[in-house]
């Protein structure tokens, strides 16, 4: 079943049923169909309909926040912002598509040759609960406008966000099955990657999630791509305004409650700033307070669901029996919900968890370091590498440091962020390819060489 459950409440919403195997073989069939007629549909009236569906998630912004708020237990504030960035993501493919995917001359020996940059065909989807409606766009948008079509299997908490994506889709006029949600299990998702007429894999998830797709991809030979876990450090070098500098890290820490991939999860800060960062970030911490996430007012949601709050407080409490020092936070909050105290820990060891585990929720480990070199040696100490942030009123300085962190993304006196002409994406266990911007369009696409 997939199912609404409302992490604020526990109250069973909604539920979904699966889709039956003969439905998956019929979900297939129709996308290919449909990508024979999308790919020469012309550039110009992609770009229109992808235009669409941007305005669409604009309009319908208000209802379409209440939906996820309800699945996920995302602050509604924050819920609304989801849906700007959406709407910026397919407006930035809707007009500069056709640029991204224009014919390129190559200069060669003896002659000259293009590039031209097609569609491969009908793609998989699988998409994560964090940013219901953000994460699709990412996948989508490229791709819709590239000439792929799409199918896509959410996350099992988020049917009734995936219905409104797949609604949009139809209302903006994109050909039958050119976006096909389908409510579709694992096993299910296996045997679509066996049919020939599938041609990529794109997963944000769970590192655990994405080693099975990969295998699953590779032992199909499909293309790729994976968005996975992340534990990204926040360097503080020096700072002239360190209450600004704890509000960074406090805002880039506690957007989605914690619950994204690319939140600095560790505060790496010299050892001069160190004593009064952790008491200052340790006051704002604790003045979170739980409530309703319709609320505007609220400060501190749910998170997604009671077995992630659990997992949470369960790796606080392994890293505190182990010897590291809590601060404030950890615990469930008492009371219906899925709400866990924002927590700050110090002290944390290589024989915890939360060392080199990923901790998605409202919990910060802030290190100390002595020098530049040690800073480096525990940013680059993790198995992810996604993004990062190097802070400090020296840029030159910010800068040097940033050159030897390992991650897909370093932001200099930045704490991360998305935007669409940005490419996002890590190295090791994190991940492999990129989404948004120019690089975002190239991941799914034939680039046919034409020799003239």
């Amino acid at each position: 079943m997939y199912q609404v459950i409302n992490p604020a409440t526990g109250e069973l919403v909604a539920e979904y049923p699966l889709a039956t195997d003969a439905q998956i073989g019929e979900v297939v069939s129709r996308s290919h169909q449909a990508y024979l007629s999308w790919r020469d549909t012309p550039i110009e009236e992609r770009a229109r309909l992808v235009k669409r569906v941007a305005q669409l998630f604009a309009e319908r912004t208000d209802e379409l926040a209440a939906i996820i708020t309800r699945e996920m237990g995302k602050r509604i504030e924050e819920s609304k912002g989801e849906l700007q960035t959406v709407f910026e993501i397919f407006t930035y493919y809707a007009e500069n598509g056709p640029a991204l995917i224009a014919d390129e001359a190559l200069a060669i020996q003896g002659g000259n040759a293009l590039i031209q940059k097609r569609p491969i065909g009908s793609l998989i989807g699988i998409m994560p609960w964090n940013y219901p409606y953000y994460q699709v766009a990412r996948f989508a948008a490229p791709n819709l406008m590239l000439g792929n079509t799409i199918i896509l299997k959410h996350a099992r908490n988020c049917p009734e966000s995936a219905a409104a994506i797949e609604s949009i889709m139809v209302e903006a006029g994109l050909p039958a099955d050119a976006y096909i949600n389908v409510y579709a299990s694992a096993a299910q998702i296996a045997t679509m990657l066996t049919d020939d007429r599938i041609q990529g894999i794109s997963l944000t998830g769970s590192e655990r999630a994405g080693s099975a797709v990969a295998m699953e991809a590779g032992r199909n030979l499909k293309k790729v791509v994976l968005e996975l876990g992340g534990s990204d450090p926040m360097v503080l070098l020096d700072s002239s305004d360190l209450d600004k500098s704890v509000e960074i890290a406090v805002e880039a820490r506690m957007g989605n409650n914690g619950q994204a991939c690319n939140a600095p999860k560790r505060m790496i800060v010299m050892e001069d700033l160190y004593e009064v960062f952790v008491a200052k970030l340790t006051e704002r911490f604790a003045a979170f307070e739980a409530g309703d996430p319709a609320d505007p007012a609220t400060t501190l949601a749910p998170l997604s669901s009671q077995a992630a709050a659990d997992e949470l407080v369960g790796q606080i409490a392994d890293a505190v029996a182990k010897g590291a020092t809590l601060h404030t936070g950890g615990t469930h909050i008492e009371g219906p919900g899925a709400y866990v105290s924002p927590a700050v820990l110090t002290g944390v060891t290589k024989d915890m968890d939360a060392y080199y585990g990923e901790l998605f929720g409202p919990a910060v480990v802030v290190y100390k370091a002595s020098s530049e070199d040690e800073a480096i040696e525990l940013a680059n100490d993790t198995v992810y590498g996604l993004g990062s942030g190097v802070f400090s009123d020296d840029v030159a300085r910010a800068r040097r440091v940033g050159d030897r962190i390992e991650a897909g993304m370093v932001y200099i006196n930045a704490a991360g962020g998305s935007q669409a002409d940005l490419p996002f994406g890590g190295i090791k266990r994190s991940g492999v390819g990129r989404e948004l911007g120019a690089l975002g369009m190239d991941e799914f696409m034939n680039k046919r060489i034409v020799r003239l």
